[in-house]
């Protein structure tokens, strides 16, 4: 086995039998992206590229808990607090980067998606050639929660699910299992926690002529009925209206019904404690993402949107602080209510230009 030289100790790095595999190995903070974590991956990525030796990757996680909750959001807060905008931007380029790499790489990479994968820890496995669920999967797109839209690249997976599933997903911050997952095309098969040691082992030891899809068909199982899907009926009638206030009116009208009622309500609710800018800047950014050409160009505008959102609201600083920081799930938003964002929030932060621009 040849092992890299590296100093991120929160990143295993080793290759074996054509098989290279970058594990992620941060537990406390369950794998949440620092800078030099993505500068790691980053840097394998390349070295890997054009090495002969490796001929598959695999990205997992030390912790059964999860791949990976996100990314350092905590790191992300101190510096926008003090006025460090140059360090996020240099933050999410890397990242979204990184991201991009993985879309367009050259060789299969295969991410096992266990646990709670969320964020940033879309951008790893929903991008990947081959993405692996397990019965602990959960994953999810929750930035509206912290003041934020939905970025590295989601915007692009949310605006290609069936329906209006990916506006659902992306203002609610829904938690998807393997079954959702899978049928909204975040991942492609269904492996059970227990099979994934075999199958990374038989990636290393596997004998040509069998591909990559081949041999993990061979552990893949038929994941269960979606749940989310069954319920596009309510989901679509309500998430297709032509405003994040129409969205909830349409929800409140639903949660009388006799059938689907409950489901609708709490949709509601949710969204009555999301930012009510970054509801409308998501609404925005997922349903533009769908006349645009590639994860490339959606990434483009994710970090155009980031821009905006930071110079123009302080939601995201309070969202963090709420949900991470002091814990009191108690944020205050500004403005408060869904009523009060001016009707042309998601056309002004569309129309904005990050300068310099993400791609050069």
């Amino acid at each position: 086995m040849t092992e890299l030289n590296l100093t991120d100790e929160h990143v295993l790095v080793s290759s074996r039998g054509g098989l290279g595999r970058i594990t992620l190995n941060r537990p406390r903070a369950l794998n949440a992206l620092s800078l030099d974590m993505i500068r790691t991956i980053s840097g394998v990525l390349d070295d890997w590229r054009e090495n002969t030796d490796v001929e598959t990757i695999v990205i997992d996680s030390t912790d059964p808990r999860g791949l990976c909750a996100g990314g350092d959001v905590r790191a992300l807060r101190e510096a926008i607090i003090a006025g460090q905008m140059h360090e996020a931007a240099e933050f999410f380029r890397a990242e979204y980067a990184m991201n991009a790499a993985i879309a367009e790489y050259p060789k299969p990479i295969v991410a096992i998606a266990n646990g709670i994968t969320m964020g940033g820890g879309i951008g790893i496995a929903g991008h990947a050639s081959h993405r692996i669920v397990t019965e602990t999967s959960k994953l999810a797109m929750p930035e509206t929660r912290i003041g934020f839209t939905p970025d590295v690249g989601g915007t692009w997976l949310l605006a290609h699910a069936p329906g209006r599933l990916g506006e659902y997903l992306g203002l609610t911050g829904t938690t998807m299992n393997a079954s959702d997952a899978i049928a909204t095309g975040f991942a492609d098969y269904f492996v059970p926690f227990e099979r994934v040691s075999s199958l990374i082992e038989a990636l290393e030891t596997r004998a040509d002529p069998s591909t990559v899809t081949e041999l993990i068909l061979l552990f893949d199982e038929t994941a269960e009925p979606s749940t989310l899907v069954a319920e596009r009926g309510w989901i679509d009638d309500a998430f297709g209206r032509g405003s994040v206030a129409e969205i909830a009116e349409r929800l409140n009208e639903l949660s009388t019904d006799a059938e689907v009622g409950a489901h609708a309500a709490a949709a509601l609710q949710l969204l009555t404690e999301m930012s009510p800018t970054s509801l409308a800047v998501t609404l925005a950014s997922v349903r533009h993402a769908r006349t645009l050409d590639g994860v490339r160009a959606v990434l483009a505008q994710e970090f155009n949107l980031a821009d905006w959102l930071w110079a123009e609201s302080n939601d995201m600083v309070e969202g963090i602080r709420a949900q991470l920081v002091d814990k009191d799930r108690n944020p205050h938003f500004l403005p408060a209510t869904i009523a009060e964002v001016p009707a042309d929030t998601g056309a002004r932060a569309l129309a904005h230009r990050a300068t310099p621009p993400l791609w050069n």
